[in-house]
């Protein structure tokens, strides 16, 4: 019987004909689950599922109205041994269980009448019935049968892609197909018809094996796991090769399509987990795998064939195509940690990466030493390839760093090594760990000990190349290799000092290194040689010989290197031309600031001659058009040519360079040169752009170090060399900054405004989603980045100048919250930051101008105006509380060593001065983070924010830290600084403020935290000290002029408590305490043994200083100036301190040279009159202290004396006043010798010698002095008596004295011609006399009761000028007075020495200023003029001088011979034979 056909057709098979009607194989019957209960799934071997019903018949009849009809339908075959006779001749003609059940899944139509009874049926049953009736007649088992056609069906479905070779994803239809597969799978799993074993095994029959996506929903479904199936292949490495070439595969079509990332990124993390299960098993995991025996080797072998997949593409990166590395770089996700989380056991995951790190570094170890010395520059992190950087990065998240160094460790001490990989890891870590500087110089002495115990070279040479590799990234990040070596070897305590043995070799190991180094490291063990017994110099000096032959080979001289070269620097490219453009930088500062010539220019230009008429000097001068007003360049260049340091036809050459450059004007160049820097500008901003977006994604943290560092290297593009690099000086030199006008280079400001701006947008930005303490170390990264660039922070601290001090009133909330935050951080990079040495524009000298970087902070934010307190008091509270939210987690040591004392000291300051509730001690608990939230808010109250971190406990407990403590001196020093015109409180405001502070606060509290104790007398002390200290100081907003006018509101309560003292010592009066004066102490003290600095300096502070202290004492109440004490039952005044005081002090300010200016004087005359008020007889009190003057301060007496017409009236009103009785007697008797002086010289009547000579002389001087001349000083001589001799001395003295003033002190108004004329009247009249008035120059007169008061009485510096004067009197020594004066000669030789040595010393001597005047120069006192004439009269005169003139001038002979030879023989030649003899035969023993 022929057997019946089927026609399939495209609609999903419907059948025709003839086609009989059967049964499900397997005894048939109605399926027991509803068919939608299936619905929507994918047959068993593909294809659509079975809808409502399991088949439709013709007319779109259901399979059950089949099988109804045919119960009806009178059959065609007889029996039904016939009918199952015929469906399996049937199937045996068309056996394709496929195509079958195809037809069957796509006949299913939705809906009909029949819906409700299509849900009882179950095409799963239907298929189960199928397979099992076809095994069975096959002979087979069923779940064989079900395992082998599930291979079909995925091999047709992997094998239907339209790609042309095999692809590891599926297309969209494979995957829908093949999802209705597996689900059809599990299925049968669940009804126990499939057998995996035979499955896994048919799937390596495949003709191709299987897609690995599909593989991975055969995994990821529980059908088939991954192990099971590499294990039933018997060709391991067949599977290994599949693997690794469907991952290659995977990596690569994700990069050729982006929608496919999840997918596979799902399917290379599964596969990574079995990998690591099974490849890296623990112990306590074998037991439970040992099913699995292949699948370990697999797993290994594959993991190390695709990172050898990565790493051969390190070395040839640019050589790979881009698709090639997105691809290497998507397989590295295998290496996030976040991949495996509880799938695989910590200590398996580390295992893995373990042992990954120690593949990467031992990988292909073909490089030598010699070549990782001479290549390890180009092994940066910014330079090395970006797979084996973010390799690295992702390892080293599974260890912390000193596990990470340790494993390096343990690498580099038993295995063979790739030193570009080892290097590379170096530098990413210390880059991308904080904590790796430290960890990393704790290995480097670990290797140097154990080099130097065992004298082991590979020990030595490991630790040079990881100190050098780490140095390449800047001191950002570890310490420049330069001061790694001082610090290993500069010293006599190194690893090489304890034995000649180990000096040996640590040279011969320097010695072996010098034929493959490079410039830089040669140049640093040269001029930081290792420290070297004295006795083994010989050694070091080999090894130098050697080293400079190497600079020689490398045309390199030793003898080019800069003047100020940063030997931290590795750039080899900096060639002598770019070094020496930096030193002309360097030099111009210098000049700048000093307006010196610096004397490394000045040593160069000698020692090192050389360098810097080849480079130097060209480099200096570069042509280029001049300015109009001529520049620092042109005033060095000038200077450089008068002190003949350029040769002339350099400078003509140079010259006309520059003419013709003004000709040509090459505008076009330099508009090119603008245009090439524009590209790594634009590259930086583009850096720090993609840092913000990593700096706002907290998961995006551990990218951010990586991004710094290629930041780091954009910006040296930008500066023009590498960022270790310093461009003109060494590491510890300060950082020069013009507080008063800080100028920047416009491309330099561009850059630092970048890099501020993205700091301060990153700071926002980053807020905005986090508070500080949240935001990881992404910001102080940075800037300690930006603080690595040493050349940058000349421009960075520059402009912060100009932000902060300059300009911070004017700026907006924005910028303050960023600057205040980069300051903090700033101060946590304190140790990358020089000193700052602070040019604050003036010429008075400054005690310290040389500054930290927190002091620095305080010299910018001063508080003088309305606008500076709110900008300070901003600025100081955002900056406390960003650091006390940002480091709230910090032990408190280190907290304190992070924020600037100056800023807490400024707020300790101002709040309490701005907010009266901060003056008690009110304190709440808050939370940090509150402060910075209110700060972050667009309408904010910075008062209220202030006060707001003032009262929260955490923040006074700060202030009880000794460096955060603002002591009364400092709260004086700010309070003095107040323009109290321009003060944001009111006068009474301020009154109040003062009251609080001084009594309330200081003057109580102990003196641990800054008070006095509760001693008046110590706050008095604290004030005179601030208040001279401030005026000192240099003073900013005065144009430099130092301040000379002291703050009122201090000064008055000054008076107050000076007053109160006053009135507790009349309480003791009798204690020894009570006759202290403790002004005159604290005044005198600040003038002991003071020697800082050159003498001309401390000879200018000290005069500044006493005319400080005098403005002091002249406001104070002026009977401070005077004590009263109890002698018995008597109340005496004592002057004893005054006096002292004036005599050691105050009269060498003085510029009349013997008296004393009219404030000081007058305020005596009138303390003197108020305190004789406390004594019995207050005449009597005034009489013996103007007694005591006339030898104990004959000063005051002439001071009065000068100022007598100003002061007589003054006195007299105030002693009717206090008194209302005839003046006192002493009083009286100096208005009688002003007015006998004024009759003498105006009527001609006799002058009186009622009393000391020299008190009339200055009576008789200072009114002749005060009288317009009418030529009456010659009759007034004439008309002196007889008995004047001491008169006329000090009459000659007095003009003596304004002989030299008038040449020191012009501003007295005396003329010089004048005072000569009149001295030599006088001494002309003293001739005739004979008196003998050289006693007066005689320093060691014997006789104290003639004209030592005069001398005592005058200012050292009129003196010492005394020889001056003296041969200005020249012209009257006549002849008679070398013979009449034996002492003469003696007095003569002894000026002329002290002249000689004040020319040679440079001292005092004033400098000819002959503008205006005759043309004679010995007229007006030229010291050269003046010495030659001295010289001339001393030779003509010595040969004239009797016999007896030599005899006591041998103590001078020595002296003479030394500054005068000429003038010492002729005193040998006159003295008298004996004498010359004696000396000849002295010199002939020589």
């Amino acid at each position: 019987m022929a057997a019946p056909r089927l026609r399939h057709h495209q609609d999903g098979g419907r059948v025709g004909g003839t086609t009989p009607r059967f049964q499900p194989m397997g005894g048939g019957g109605l399926p027991r689950r509803a068919a939608n209960g299936g619905a929507g799934r994918a047959g068993l071997f593909g294809g659509k599922r079975a809808g409502a019903a399991v088949m439709a018949g013709p007319g779109g009849r259901t399979w059950r109205d089949l099988l109804g009809r045919a119960r009806k339908r009178k059959s065609a075959f007889g029996s039904g041994a016939e009918l199952r006779e015929a469906a399996l001749r049937l199937l045996d003609h068309h056996q394709n269980l496929n195509d079958l059940l195809l037809e069957v899944e796509d006949s299913v139509k939705p809906g009909g009448q029949g819906g409700v009874e299509h849900q009882e049926v179950s095409s799963e049953s239907f298929i189960v019935s199928v397979l099992q009736e076809q095994a069975s007649r096959l002979g087979v088992p069923t779940a064989i049968l079900a395992a082998k056609n599930a291979v079909t069906n995925i091999e047709r479905i992997c094998q239907a892609s339209a790609s042309p070779s095999q692809v590891p994803l599926l297309s969209l239809d494979q995957r829908k197909r093949l999802s209705g597969l597996l689900q059809t799978v599990k299925d049968l799993l669940a009804s126990n018809v499939f057998c995996r074993s035979l499955f896994c095994q048919e799937m390596w029959k495949m003709k191709d094996p299987p897609a690995l996506e599909a593989v991975w929903h055969l995994h990821r479904d529980d059908i088939v796991g991954l192990g099971e199936l590499l294990e039933s292949n018997p060709d391991a490495p067949a599977v290994v090769e599949w693997l690794c070439r469907g991952l290659c595969g995977l990596c690569e079509q994700v990069e050729e399509s982006s929608g496919d990332v999840e997918l596979a990124g799902r399917v290379l993390s599964d596969f990574a987990i079995v990998f690591l299960q099974n490849g890296f098993q623990q112990t306590s995991e074998l037991g439970r795998r040992l099913e699995f025996k292949k699948v370990p080797y697999i797993c290994r072998a594959v993991l190390q064939r695709m990172l050898t997949w990565v790493l051969d593409a390190v070395g040839k990166e640019k050589q790979e195509d881009v698709s090639t590395l997105q691809a290497m770089r998507f397989w590295l996700n295998v290496f996030n940690v976040s991949v495996y989380k509880s799938a695989v056991r910590p200590d398996s995951l580390q295992q893995f990466f373990r042992h990954t790190l120690t593949e990467v570094l031992t990988y292909n170890p073909l490089l030598k030493v010699s070549d990782a010395i001479h290549l390890q520059k180009e092994w940066s992190f910014t330079r090395t390839c970006s797979l084996l950087t973010t390799l690295y990065r992702k390892l080293f998240v599974a260890f912390r760093a000193k596990e990470s160094i340790c494993q390096l460790q343990q690498v580099l001490e038993t295995h063979e090594v790739n030193w570009q990989h080892v290097l590379s890891c170096v530098s990413t870590l210390v880059v991308c760990q904080a904590e790796a500087e430290q960890l990393f110089k704790d290995l480097l002495s670990h290797l140097l000990i154990k080099a130097f115990e065992n004298y082991d070279m590979e020990n030595m040479i490991t630790a040079f190349l990881i100190a050098r590799q780490a140095a390449l990234e800047g001191p950002a990040v570890f310490m420049p290799y330069s001061e790694w070596f001082k610090a290993s070897f500069g010293n006599g305590g190194g690893h090489h000092g304890s034995s000649k043995k180990a000096l040996v070799f640590l040279f011969e190991f320097l010695s072996e290194l010098v034929p493959f180094e490079a410039a830089p490291y040669l140049k640093v063990h040269i001029m930081y040689p290792p420290f070297v017994p004295t006795k083994h110099r010989s050694i070091l000096l080999e090894y130098i010989t050697l080293a400079k032959t190497r600079l020689a080979d490398l045309k390199v001289a030793i003898e080019d290197m800069g003047l100020y070269e940063d030997l931290s620097s590795t750039d080899e490219s900096v060639q002598p031309q770019a070094q020496a453009l930096r030193d002309v930088e360097k030099a111009l500062q210098i000049f700048e600031n000093t307006r010196k010539i610096p004397t490394s220019v000045i040593e160069a230009s000698i020692f090192r001659r050389p360098y810097y008429t080849s480079w130097f000097l060209p480099a200096l001068l570069r042509p280029r058009v001049l300015p109009k007003t001529p520049d620092v360049r042109m005033a060095l260049i000038d200077s450089l040519k008068r002190a003949d340091k350029i040769p002339s036809n350099l400078y003509s050459t140079y010259v006309q360079a520059c003419r013709a450059m003004k000709e040509k004007m090459l505008q076009d160049e330099s508009k090119v040169e603008t245009s090439h820097s524009e590209e790594p500008v634009e590259q930086l901003k583009a850096e720090l752009s993609e840092l913000r977006l990593l700096i706002v994604d907290r998961a995006k943290y551990e990218d951010v170090p990586a991004q710094i560092a290629v930041i780091s290297d954009r910006l040296a593009s930008v500066l023009g060399h590498s960022s270790d690099e310093n461009e003109a000086a060494p590491l510890n030199s300060p950082i020069q900054v013009d507080v008063s006008a800080p100028r920047l280079e416009p491309c330099h400001q561009s850059v630092v405004d970048l890099l501020l701006t993205s700091f301060c947008q990153n700071l926002i930005a980053a807020s905005y989603f986090n508070p500080p303490d949240r935001q990881g170390p992404c910001l102080s990264l940075f800037v300690k980045m930006m603080c690595g660039h040493r050349n940058l922070l000349p421009a960075l601290l520059g402009r912060l100048c100009q932000l902060i001090y300059h300009q911070g009133p004017s700026l907006n909330d924005a910028h303050i919250l960023g600057l205040a935050a980069f300051v903090i951080h700033l101060s946590e990079s304190r140790a990358l930051i020089p000193e700052v040495e602070a040019n604050l524009g003036t010429s008075q000298p400054v005690l310290k101008n040389v500054l930290s970087i927190s002091e620095y902070w305080n010299c910018l934010l001063v508080c003088r105006t309305e606008e500076s307190f709110a900008f300070c008091m901003r600025f100081c509270t955002a900056a406390a509380s960003y650091l006390m939210c940002k480091f709230s987690s910090y032990p408190r040591e280190d907290l304190c060593a992070v924020l600037p004392p100056s800023l807490v000291k400024k707020l300790q300051y101002i709040v309490p001065r701005l907010c009266l509730e901060a003056r008690g001690i009110l304190c709440e608990e808050a939370k940090t983070d509150l402060v910075w939230s209110s700060l972050s808010c667009p309408s904010l109250n910075y008062k209220r924010a202030s006060l707001c971190l003032w009262k929260q406990a955490c923040f006074q407990e700060l202030l009880k830290e000794k460096a955060f403590r603002l002591s009364f001196r400092e709260w004086l020093l700010l309070e003095l600084e107040v323009y109290p015109e321009k003060d944001i409180l009111s006068a009474w405001e301020r009154q109040d403020f003062h009251y609080w502070a001084i009594y309330q606060w200081y003057l109580p509290a102990p003196s641990a935290s800054g008070g006095c104790d509760g001693d008046l007398e110590k706050a008095c002390g604290v004030i005179i000290n601030t208040i001279l200290d401030s005026s000192q100081r240099s003073d900013l907003g005065s144009c430099g002029q130092s301040k000379m006018s002291v703050n009122p509101d201090i000064l008055c309560k000054l008076q107050e408590m000076v007053l109160e003292l006053g009135c507790r010592r009349k309480l003791l009066s009798g204690c020894l305490d009570a006759q202290r004066h403790c002004l005159f102490e604290i005044l005198q003290e600040r003038l002991k043994d003071r020697k800082h600095g050159s003498a001309l300096g401390e000879q200018l502070w000290r005069q500044q200083e006493l005319l400080l202290q005098r403005r002091i004492l002249v406001g104070l109440p002026a009977s401070a100036l005077i004590l009263t004490c109890r002698k018995g039952k008597k109340t005496m005044l004592d002057c004893e301190d005054f006096f002292r005081f004036v005599n050691s002090e105050l009269k060498n300010v003085c510029s009349r040279g013997y008296a004393l200016s009219y404030d000081i004087t007058a305020h005596f005359f009138r303390g003197l009159l108020n305190a004789s008020l406390d004594c019995e007889d207050s005449a009597e009190g005034v009489n013996d202290v103007l007694t005591a003057c006339q030898t104990k301060c004959p000063i005051m007496l002439f001071s009065a004396a000068l100022w007598w017409p100003r002061l007589e009236p003054v006195l007299c009103s105030q002693w009717k006043r206090l008194f209302g009785a005839p003046l006192a007697e002493e009083l009286e008797r100096l208005r009688e010798w002003q007015s006998s002086a004024t009759s003498f010289l105006s009527s001609g009547v006799v002058f009186p010698l009622s009393g000391p000579p020299w008190i009339l002389a200055a009576f008789l001087h200072c009114t002749l002095q005060q009288q317009s001349p009418c030529g009456r000083e010659r009759s007034a001589l004439k008309r002196l008596g007889t008995d004047t001799e001491q008169l006329l001395v000090s009459l000659l003295f007095f003009s003596l004295m304004d002989l030299i003033s008038a040449k020191i002190a012009p501003q007295e108004g005396v003329d010089f011609q004048t005072s000569l004329e009149w001295s030599l009247e006088i001494l002309q009249r003293l001739e005739e006399r004979g008196a003998s008035w050289p006693l007066l120059f005689h320093s060691a007169e014997k006789d104290p009761r003639k004209y030592r008061v005069l001398r005592s009485a005058a200012s050292d510096r009129h003196v010492r000028l005394l020889p001056v004067a003296f041969y200005s009197l020249t012209p009257c020594f006549c002849q008679e007075l070398l013979t009449r004066e034996q002492t003469f000669l003696y007095v003569a030789l002894d000026l002329y020495t002290q002249l000689l040595r004040l020319f040679v010393e440079g001292k005092d001597l004033p400098q000819s200023d002959q503008a205006g005047q005759s043309p004679d120069p010995a007229e007006h006192g030229d010291p050269l003029e003046v010495i030659s004439t001295a010289r001339r009269f001393l030779l003509g005169a010595i040969p004239r001088c009797p016999a007896q003139s030599f005899g006591n001038i041998r103590p001078l002979l020595d002296a003479c011979e030394e500054l005068d030879p000429e003038l010492g023989a002729s005193l040998l030649r006159s003295s008298s034979p004996a004498v010359a003899t004696e000396l000849d035969e002295e010199l002939a023993l020589f």
